[in-house]
């Protein structure tokens, strides 16, 4: 925006209204605010005289500590903010901290929910596929049996193959030579 002579009174006028108010000295005038360098990017440094003593300067510390306390009522002067209008080596207001909408156990708990349920939703489709294999499993058993291709023995829930005896497979342990022992 415009700056002149009307808004350097005005900034004059609000860092003498802030060191009256930090002060409680009602000896600060706008003539004590003094204005140096000022650009036309509204950029300018300023001290303030002491209005007891015209040569001396307020010290830095208290036009700083003035400023810090007062800067919502300058910034509001000037229809600004923290972020637009910035005085060097004093640091700008704190916001106050941002309260999220929702609860931080809300997101939280909707989190977890999400992981159970997703673990709930892959053991189910698991389960499903699992239970496919095994069908199709025992199907083809069942297609090899009827077709008398190979015989499937099962047992204890295992598919064993039987032995094929005319291929020579013969167990010597328990083929006994003369069966007079066990006669039926």
């Amino acid at each position: 925006y415009a700056w002149d002579a009307n808004e350097e009174y005005l900034f004059k006028a609000m860092v003498a209204f802030a060191l009256r108010r930090y002060s409680s000295k009602s000896t600060t005038q706008i003539s004590n605010v003094l204005l140096c360098n000022v650009t036309d990017r509204v950029s300018f440094w300023f001290v303030v005289t002491d209005s007891s003593k015209n040569v001396t300067t307020v010290p830095g510390s208290e036009v700083e500590a003035a400023i810090r306390m007062n800067r919502n009522r300058i910034n509001s002067a000037f229809l600004l903010s923290d972020k637009t209008l910035q005085f060097l080596k004093i640091t700008s207001t704190l916001s106050p901290p941002v309260e999220p909408s929702t609860p931080v156990w809300l997101i939280v708990f909707g989190v977890v929910l999400c992981l159970i349920v997703a673990g709930i939703f892959f053991l189910v489709v698991a389960g499903i596929q699992q239970h496919k294999k095994k069908n199709k499993q025992s199907t083809e058993r069942e297609n090899l049996e009827e077709k008398g291709e190979v015989t499937v023995t099962v047992e204890n829930g295992i598919p064993c193959e039987t032995l094929d005896l005319k291929a020579g497979h013969i167990n010597g342990v328990f083929a006994a030579d003369d069966e007079r022992f066990t006669s039926l």
